[in-house]
């Protein structure tokens, strides 16, 4: 395990005098002092229980300020500061002769650092993440993925598909022209279901999205899971797993799924890049007014049965079918006094009715509300215009990704 920490070793400052730390009086002299103290360990003999003692200090510290209040009232300085602490963390773990399990404590550091801090000496979280994850993949090369993906154990779902109607089915159109688009549905606000626009995708092409490509190429990564089958329900909750647990609490079991569990989130893209570079952003998002970094890519990975409540967004969303199939409800935000949107103000922009199973007694004006729906298909993508209210359910096995831009 030398070459590791060479490795590690290689993309850190040459010397003390070059690792920077640098943080505004918002950051207490008692924590810079610990901090300083790391660095100086960095670049020293020490114990590996030393570093990692100095090192969990900081990082105790710092999730305490990350975790008071709410999340965008956390200063930025003090996601630098857990970042920081995350980066000695990772160094004490790989210094020496670290264990398999070590490594993988190291990537799951590295995660944390990612999702919950912010970014430091030219990311290098990002870098150090992949470089250690290059030996978790070494590690287990010669296993047999047979104990991981055995078809026997994936569960055979018998979605229940709706019967969907012409008449309010969500019009189907072959590459159009930007302008074409423009006119006939970005500027009147009309859903459409665009074909042929992401078949050139490396998900869909080169090497199709699947169960085994996601754990190959990011099983060992920590990531944020939804548990529940909708987010308004009261045992819905959220946790953090590798994706290999996910896949094997979630999709793969010997009796299907346990549960319903859903990993959903925008940061997946930016924590792992070999998925980024599967897909490409839309070129109709080019009429928006923003730039390309104004776009925000979401993922959507989870099992048949899992639901999106009614609801709306405040921008334009391009909602792209990578793997297996969704039921989505579309209506229009003239018709939301009769979508009945909870009164609190965090889910105001979230509707009361159950889609598929209304209470008529409650919300009498639901069944008047005219609606547009779909089956969305891999290789489709769903123009969902600013704040039309969707319903969405996944009819089986299900990875989508979604591109809100403005």
């Amino acid at each position: 395990m030398a070459a590791l920490w060479s490795e590690v070793s290689a993309v850190l400052p040459l010397n003390e005098a070059q690792f920077p730390l640098h943080f505004s009086d918002k950051v207490e002299s008692s924590v810079v002092e610990v901090l300083k103290r790391s660095r100086q360990q960095l670049y020293s003999e020490a114990t590996r229980a030393g570093r990692m003692l100095n090192a969990q200090i900081v990082l105790d510290i710092s999730w305490e300020k990350l975790n008071t209040g709410t999340w965008r009232h956390v200063d930025k300085e003090w996601r630098r500061v857990y970042s920081y602490g995350c980066l000695f963390k990772v160094a004490a773990l790989c210094r020496e002769d670290p264990s398999p399990e070590m490594i993988q404590q190291a990537v799951r550091t590295c995660d944390m650092g990612l999702l919950m801090g912010a970014a430091i000496m030219d990311n290098i979280l990002q870098v150090l993440v992949q470089t250690l994850q290059g030996e978790v993949r070494k590690a287990t090369k010669e296993e047999d993925q047979t104990e991981h993906v055995n078809a026997k154990k994936i569960k055979i779902e018998s979605p229940r598909v709706p019967v969907t109607k012409q008449t309010r089915a969500v019009p189907r159109i072959k590459c159009p022209s930007l302008e074409s688009f423009k006119t006939n549905y970005l500027l009147p606000l009309k859903p459409v279901i665009l074909e042929g626009i992401i078949d050139h995708w490396p998900a869909l092409s080169e090497h199709p999205w699947s169960i085994e490509y996601l754990r190959s190429v990011a099983g060992c990564r920590t990531v944020p899971v939804e548990v529940g089958s909708r987010y308004t329900d009261e045992e819905w909750s959220q946790t953090l797993l590798t994706v290999s647990e996910f896949i094997d609490q979630y999709i793969l079991t010997k009796d299907g799924v346990k549960g319903l569990g859903y990993l959903a989130q925008h940061q997946l893209f930016d924590q792992i890049p070999e998925l980024r570079e599967d897909i490409r952003i839309p070129d109709y998002c080019c009429l928006g007014e923003g730039d390309e970094d104004d776009i925000t890519i979401n993922a959507w990975f989870g099992p048949g049965g899992t639901v999106s409540p009614l609801h709306q967004d405040p921008q334009q969303n391009f909602l792209a079918q990578v793997v297996g199939s969704k039921y989505i409800r579309l209506y229009s935000p003239e018709d939301t006094d009769k979508l009945y949107p909870h009164q609190s103000q965090l889910l105001h922009n979230t509707s009361q009715v159950e889609v598929e199973n209304p209470d008529e007694e409650r919300f009498p004006l639901f069944a008047e509300a005219p609606y547009l729906e779909c089956v969305l298909q891999p290789g489709d993508v769903l123009f969902i215009p600013v704040r039309h209210w969707h319903y969405v359910r996944s009819l089986a096995l299900s990875f989508s990704v979604s591109f809100w831009w403005s």
